[in-house]
């Protein structure tokens, strides 16, 4: 028995490896025999130096990275990660305008004056996080580029207001009430939008693991931002040229980091804008495009910003009424509606209708995720027929639908397109039919 142990254990090696992914595992040491009995012989593979880095990095990197993430994931990380540094310079600046103002270092300036000046800024943002909430909470996610970029820009709108507030003593509480309001919107966009961001990312369900090293992230970057900020501000106090100089070349460079942060993204989610431009190419060239290829395409800004932007039907989707309350519609709309009910979407669970190039949709109370796909493409589809002039939207819209819709839908998963459900608005509206008797006398 003591002979077969001395043999296995001369022929047994044992190896250490260090890692926490498989694919990323690097040799440490290799345990093996040595001549005398009942001692091994530890050869070490790298050095400290190198572990100690690895070890480090994987503190800020997702495990497994880069193959557990997006490729968009490193510029974007890096465009965001300067935006968040040249935020925490600037804050510096806004704070110290900020707390001159309420009066600190003064003598004639009163505790019980600034608490409550402090109080009232803060509960104005905390009204304006909540209202924000409830109009647009739950069409974050369907918008995530634009909403992101927007969250910032209102951010820099609050420090903005920071910083003037201490020209204007007779409207200081009127003034960093209007920031702490911009900036509450900014708290609840920037947070959802970087929930949907951090799910897109996640390629081997690590959404938590993501989060958790971009809390790591924005720490070092808070740090540096801070420190940088404190010496900016010291070196700047007293000259308002300056102090404004630097506010406003920061925040230029802010605006543009974010930019193009958001122009890395290459979601795969479906939203309303994505969805027509990948439908009217397929239409025009019978081909789908990637989601890098759609990336450039789409609009990051508010269309409200570019006046044209709801004038240019390249983007069907600003033609598309998805969840219309059946009770808005006149009566020949409802005429219209029940007939079509009872005769071109007998089986569906929406109804369509077409006026002047809009279309409008009717979801049913039973309709699934699947449904309101189905009835957005068809609506895009109508659409964009629409200009064809055709003899009947109605018909040809759903002659495309029955020979094409399922191919589109197999060509868009087979891009990487996630065709599970459309990201929308929320329907609030939906309704209820029957087809029988009465859809047939209307006829």
């Amino acid at each position: 028995m003591d002979e077969q142990m001395n043999k296995l254990k001369s022929e047994t090696v044992v190896e250490e490896w260090s890692g926490t992914s498989s694919n990323k595992l690097s040799l440490t040491a290799v345990i093996s025999p040595s001549s005398s009995p009942s001692h091994f012989t530890v050869k070490t593979h790298g050095n400290r130096f190198n572990l100690f880095s690895r070890r480090f990095l994987e503190a800020f990197v997702p495990e497994g990275f880069p193959s557990s993430v997006t490729p968009d994931y490193i510029p974007f990380q890096t465009w965001d990660l300067l935006q968040g540094l040249s935020t925490y310079i600037r804050m510096m600046l806004s704070t110290q305008a900020l707390l001159s103002a309420i009066g600190v270092g003064e003598k004639s300036a009163t505790v019980i004056g600034a608490t409550f000046q402090w109080f009232l800024r803060d509960l104005t943002g905390m009204l304006g996080g909540v209202m924000f909430t409830f109009y647009q909470g739950s069409n974050l996610d369907s918008n995530a580029k634009m909403w992101r970029l927007v969250a910032d820009l209102m951010n820099d709108l609050g420090m903005l207001m920071d910083l003037l507030s201490p020209l204007f003593p007779s409207a200081f509480v009127f003034i960093v009430c209007i920031g702490s309001l911009s900036r509450s919107f900014t708290g609840v966009a920037s947070g959802a939008t970087r929930a949907a961001l951090t799910q897109h990312f996640a390629l081997q369900n690590n959404a938590a693991d993501i989060s958790a090293k971009e809390g790591s992230q924005e720490t070092v970057a808070t740090m540096i931002g801070m420190a940088l900020g404190m010496f900016l501000a010291r070196i700047t106090m007293g000259h308002a040229t300056i102090i404004w100089f630097s506010f406003l070349s920061l925040t230029m460079f802010h605006m543009y980091a974010n930019y193009k942060a958001v122009r890395c993204l290459n979601l795969t989610t479906l939203n309303c804008e994505r969805g027509s431009i990948l439908l009217r190419h397929f239409m025009e060239a019978g081909q789908v495009l990637s989601p890098k290829e759609v990336s450039v395409l789409e609009h990051v800004l508010p269309l409200w910003i570019s006046s044209w932007g709801s004038k240019n039907s390249k983007f069907l989707d600003t033609r598309i009424r998805l969840g219309v309350r059946v009770s808005s519609l006149n009566s020949l709309e409802m005429m219209e509606l029940l007939s079509s009910a009872g005769s071109r979407y007998e089986k569906a669970k929406y109804l369509l209708l077409e006026k002047k190039g809009i279309v409008s949709i009717v979801m049913h109370k039973d309709s699934t995720t699947g449904d309101v796909m189905r009835g957005f493409i068809h609506a895009l589809v109508m659409a964009n027929l629409f200009y064809n002039k055709p003899t009947s939207l109605h018909t040809d819209s759903q002659t495309w639908m029955d020979k094409h819709y399922e191919s589109f839908l197999l060509k868009l998963q087979s891009f990487g397109w996630k065709t599970e459900r459309l990201l929308s608005s929320s329907i609030i509206w939906r309704a209820n039919w029957s087809c029988g008797v009465p859809e047939k006398k209307i006829n």
